[in-house]
């Protein structure tokens, strides 16, 4: 497929190469839907506008950042919004698109690499984590934001009947060398299921196609409160080769304990697809953050990086320094931002949630 065709291919992929690159690798842009859908954020939403103001502040010194907005009211909220908050114009571009919701790194497309170096989109179905019922304006953001960037779609589909592939970003998390973690709960459980009938060598089969994986890691369970039933980017996290961050939880009164000792375990026996055994690092979670009876997914390892910055979800909890402490030894060519998160959390997600990630081309030598 020519450099000049931006439509959509369901080209055997894999053939070309791609690779999807760790998220630390650079980028041209990051991607982020202005909020607007208040029963997200029942009772809190006056909050959460300044909260997003708050991310690009921190990641347009950085690196530029794509917002898509609503609608034309949105898109003005939105610019009054990060003009007051002192965010300079250069940092930033709207782009008026209708959003169900502001999950953009589900219901976007993932960034890959292809052999010659330069970057393809990868269209994933989405379904709203199979437990909504309202996603049809989400369905097109991924060919809005290939328009807007001028890259290539690659439309995946199921290696067992070359039906739409639903997948999510939250629940892939990679190394940039072939390897993946996901979780056994959202893609092998009877709940919320996406592709029904789909087995473990089947979703191996379409992440060695359209990421490049070679070694598939399959960790247990999420953290509690995840209504995506399961996403890893909760829970684990790479932040160089060979080094995972893991959510830990070392109270055995705590629902996450099990789970995350369990992932810990798995962590521990795997191996990536270098053939190296993995260095994890643990990370706390903070309290558990509750809103009108319901846990939430609080959880540090929600963090996003980006160039030169890494952004950390915080929840004004006694572990906060803890958390920012352990990332920043992980990241020491980085800033260390916190975001305060206790807020943004009550709509079941935080910062590596709402934002996606644009690669920047690759020189091939």
């Amino acid at each position: 497929m020519g450099a000049s065709d931006r439509g959509a291919s369901t080209t055997a992929v894999n053939a070309l190469g791609v690779r999807m690159p760790a998220e630390w690798e650079p980028h041209d842009a990051t991607w982020i839907s202005w909020p607007h859908h208040e029963p997200d954020w029942p009772g809190k939403f006056e909050t959460i506008p300044w909260v997003y103001a708050e991310i690009v502040r921190a990641l347009g010194a950085h690196e530029r950042v794509d917002i898509l907005c609503h609608n034309a009211l949105v898109r003005e909220n939105a610019a009054s919004c990060l003009t007051l908050h002192g965010v300079k114009a250069a940092q930033y571009r709207l782009h008026v698109q209708p959003t169900n919701r502001a999950w953009l790194r589900d219901s976007g497309p993932t960034g890959v690499h292809r052999a010659d170096g330069s970057v393809a989109l990868v269209h994933w179905g989405f379904d709203a984590w199979s437990k909504y019922d309202n996603y049809e304006l989400d369905l097109q953001v991924p060919e809005r934001m290939a328009t807007v960037a001028q890259l290539d779609r690659l439309v995946a589909v199921r290696p067992d009947n070359q039906e739409r592939l639903v997948l999510e970003g939250g629940g892939i998390e990679t190394d940039g060398l072939g390897t993946m973690l996901v979780t056994e709960e959202w893609l092998l459980s009877d709940v919320q299921v996406r592709n029904p009938g789909l087995d473990r060598a089947g979703y191996e089969q379409a992440f060695a196609t359209y990421l490049g994986i070679s070694q598939t890691i399959w960790l247990g369970e999420g953290c509690v409160g995840d209504d995506t039933h399961g996403h890893v980017d909760d829970i684990a996290r790479f932040v160089a080769p060979g080094v995972v961050v893991l959510a830990h939880e070392v109270d055995p009164a705590d629902e996450n304990h099990h789970r995350s000792l369990d992932n810990l375990q798995r962590l521990q026996r795997a191996r990536d697809a270098r053939g190296e055994p993995l260095r994890v690092v643990t990370v706390p979670y903070p309290r558990a953050v509750i809103m009108n009876g319901q846990r939430l997914p609080a959880s540090y390892a929600n963090f996003y990086i980006g160039n030169g910055v890494v952004i950390v979800p915080t929840f004004n909890d006694a572990n906060d320094r803890h958390a920012l402490n352990i990332l920043a030894g992980c990241f020491p060519a980085h800033q260390i931002v916190g975001i305060h998160s206790v807020d943004l959390v009550w709509g079941l997600g935080t910062l590596h949630c709402l934002s996606q990630q644009q690669p920047a081309p690759r020189r091939v030598t």
